[in-house]
């Protein structure tokens, strides 16, 4: 399967800032699941307005298994700010993807902070910078609390997403590259490590 590096967090983490840089920085291709669901699936609030939040969850994971199902080219993927907190039975495969992009060595998680106030005050400040989403800032802090303690717990690397995209971007690319030189040199341990099935 081709190589894909997660970009997780919340909304106002600097998914969608950082990834196109970071796709750069390792030629790689770069995907928004936001951009991608719109392009096939329609408005995503209209989605939730007609199928409820479960409904359009379900549709999101559809979308995000067609492009990794699709994926040719190693590619950075930005993921809806929800995807890794939608509820376990959502779908009957979306623990097992949930689990596996949590455990994939290549998934990055941006938090402006890994601290709960400073990052709500952040994310409201950055989410409320953005017209197109129409959001309160009551909403915006209680979805953030919400989540931050999911986000916390995932068992991945995490990158403070406070200083500039190309700043974060050029960090994550080095994880990325140190990363793949790891499993690299593990494939090859294996490889040697083999026992030889020729005949003596």
């Amino acid at each position: 399967m081709p190589t894909i590096l997660h970009l997780v967090g919340p909304g106002g983490s600097g998914k969608t800032s950082v990834g196109p840089l970071l796709g750069a920085l390792l030629n790689w291709r770069f995907l928004d699941l936001d951009a991608e669901f719109m392009r096939s699936e329609g408005d995503i609030a209209q989605c939730i307005g007609t199928h409820g939040h479960e409904g359009y969850a379900r549709r999101n994971l559809s979308v995000y298994l067609a492009l990794r199902q699709a994926a040719n080219v190693p590619t950075v993927l930005a993921l809806s700010s929800g995807f890794m907190a939608y509820a376990a039975d959502i779908d009957p495969g979306y623990a097992t993807v949930r689990r596996d992009i949590e455990a994939n060595p290549l998934t990055a998680l941006l938090l402006p902070s890994f601290e709960l106030e400073p990052c709500v005050e952040t994310i409201v400040k950055r989410q409320l910078a953005r017209p197109y989403l129409a959001g309160n800032s009551a909403r915006e802090e209680q979805r953030i609390r919400e989540r931050f303690p999911l986000f916390m717990a995932l068992q991945c690397t995490r990158f403070r997403s406070d200083s500039s995209p190309m700043q974060i971007a050029s960090e994550v690319e080095r994880f990325a590259r140190s990363t793949l030189s790891t499993l690299a040199g593990e494939h090859m341990q294996s490889v040697v490590s083999r026992p030889s099935t020729r005949p003596t």
